[in-house]
């Protein structure tokens, strides 16, 4: 029942600062205040407000009243933006640094998705992408080969791959598609983003490819938890499993 109470009370104080109750740079009550409110212990209350600070909603500093960080960063699905181009849209400010940029031969997997031959060469990016100053993603990417050469010659601290391709070499994603899970922090992810090793990430693995179908890109990018919140929507409209009145 203990296990149960603590996360009916963390859903109430997310939706809380999600709702603007208690907006950015607002202190959450204290413990005790919100065990009485809750009629909790103050252990339960602890464990609540812990997985609101790992989730990045919240201050992670113990003894004393915790400060809202952030409220729920969405994106969208229902248009192909770069992160950058998300980021900014709803009001953040984005830096991304390559880490490396190396050409090897395609792995098994990332030949398929880039519709190469096994083995074919690709090159291999890591970067660090950070929204407000704070580490929030880590992009392992593998870009086909006819367009490796454009990025290379990016800045080590280009905004975005994606938008420098197509206003410098006329390279344009008009397709993409998405493969969301999650998955415990490695020790290079741990590093990287500021957190102990086996913390969860929310992983997204995407390919873009042009208008033609050719890929341009095949990631694996890996999210801090509660950094950001992924929206599909869906449509009885558009999508062919629609149904008609009077179907058996």
């Amino acid at each position: 029942m203990g296990s149960i109470r603590y996360l009916e009370i963390a859903d109430a104080l997310r939706a809380a600062i999600l709702g603007g109750e208690y907006p950015v740079g607002a202190r959450l009550p204290s413990e005790s205040d919100l065990a009485a409110r809750w009629s909790a212990s103050r252990g339960t209350v602890r464990q609540a407000v812990a997985t609101l600070a790992a989730e990045g909603l919240i201050g992670s500093r113990q003894g004393a009243r915790r400060i809202v960080l952030r409220q729920e960063r969405k994106h969208s699905f229902s248009e192909l933006n770069s992160f950058a181009q998300w980021a900014e849209g709803v009001g953040h400010e984005v830096s991304s640094r390559f880490l490396s940029r190396v050409r090897r031969p395609a792995t098994a997997e990332e030949a398929e998705r880039l519709a190469v031959t096994p083995g074919a060469e690709v090159l291999a990016v890591l970067r660090l992408r950070r929204l407000d100053g704070e580490p929030v993603m880590v992009e392992r990417t593998a870009y086909a080969d006819w367009v490796a050469a454009a990025v290379e010659a990016m800045a080590e601290d280009c905004r975005s791959v994606m938008d420098g391709l197509a206003r410098d070499w006329g390279v344009v994603a008009q397709y993409g598609e998405h493969l969301i899970d999650a998955l415990p922090a490695g020790s290079e992810d741990a590093r990287l983003l500021e957190l102990r090793r086996g913390s969860p990430l929310l992983r997204q693995r995407h390919v873009s490819a042009t208008r033609t179908g050719r890929p341009i890109e095949w990631s694996d990018d890996r999210y801090r938890a509660g950094s950001v919140t992924f929206s599909v929507s869906n449509s009885a409209v558009t999508t062919p499993l629609a149904r008609r009145a009077g179907d058996g």
